[in-house]
């Protein structure tokens, strides 16, 4: 249950009511016209804000050394066209119908799911931050019972829309602060776990392991939620088939040795994981994080 709050309709959230006006006209046009509008909204944030630009780019020049300076401009103007695309395609989740969406969703390596559910084992699915994440849980709830974590949005009507929205696709969610065993009581077969494993949250939790060769610091929490949960860890991604217009789940294989204590080799097989997934289209992942914000001692800033 996620009741509406009345204290959402005072009058300084009027003007956040009015832009979720306008996703409700959006939510009804079609997907072709809906990315035409999302990539002129890229190409301007491309040209005026120069910081998103220079994290998008120093994180490409980063994990691309090989790319030259031309095809890593490129690449940033078309993650900022993605990421707007993804935006403008919020208003599904928000106002289109279950139904409708589940016609557009594909799961692409379900058979690791199902092998470790009839194995009856636990399953933690390891989402990646492409900029299309939020259409992972559709197509998942779609098919299995699901539960994950979250961090509460600063605004308060974007807050209860999102959570609106992600509770039509799973059983429940747990705040960030409720902390790690709470995810992990709820573990059960057929119950799966979602948990974003790739942002930079600091080196308390976290170990230096190579991201696209980059010393990233990585999150050990996967991998002690997977040992607690005698689960297995599978590394997901979503992205949009430009072709068809559907929202494309990719699934990986398990990744191996969760079930040691070694947190560094953990750390590299999951960036491994989710690097070959972010290869399937560079464009599409969240490069607008500071992925590389915590650096090894001695190392300097980078953004």
């Amino acid at each position: 249950m996620n009741p509406f709050p009345l204290r959402l309709l005072a009058p300084k959230h009027w003007p956040t009511w009015a832009g979720v006006g306008l996703f409700f006209i959006l939510a009804w046009l079609p997907w072709r016209v809906r990315r035409w509008l999302g990539r002129q909204i890229g190409k301007l944030l491309y040209k005026r804000n120069h910081k998103r630009r220079n994290v998008v780019l120093t994180n490409l020049r980063l994990c691309f050394p090989e790319i030259d300076a031309s095809r890593r401009e490129q690449l940033t103007r078309q993650h900022l066209q993605e990421y707007a695309c993804a935006l403008l395609d919020y208003s599904l989740l928000f106002f289109r119908s279950r139904q409708w969406l589940y016609k557009r969703t594909r799961i692409q390596g379900h058979e690791h799911i199902d092998q470790a559910i009839a194995n009856g084992q636990n399953v933690i699915l390891l989402l990646g931050h492409s900029v299309w994440l939020e259409f992972a849980p559709v197509a998942i709830g779609q098919h299995y019972r699901a539960y994950g974590s979250y961090k509460p949005f600063s605004n308060p009507v974007a807050n209860w829309l999102i959570a609106r929205s992600r509770l039509k696709d799973v059983e429940f969610v747990v705040a960030r602060e409720e902390g790690m065993m709470k995810l992990v009581r709820a573990l059960e077969p057929g119950r799966l776990m979602f948990f974003l494993p790739d942002e930079d949250h600091g080196i308390k939790h976290s170990v230096f392991a190579p991201f696209f060769d980059v010393p990233k610091a990585t999150l050990t929490t996967p991998a002690r939620l997977t040992r607690l949960g005698k689960a297995v860890a599978l590394p997901v991604m979503a992205f949009f088939n430009t072709e068809q217009g559907t929202y494309d789940i990719a699934v990986g294989e398990a990744l191996p040795g969760f079930s040691s204590k070694d947190e560094q080799q953990h750390a590299r097989y999951l960036n491994t994981a989710l690097e070959a997934l972010i290869r399937r289209d560079i464009r599409q992942y969240m490069w607008l994080l500071k992925l590389f914000r915590t650096r090894p001692p001695g190392d300097a800033k980078l953004y």
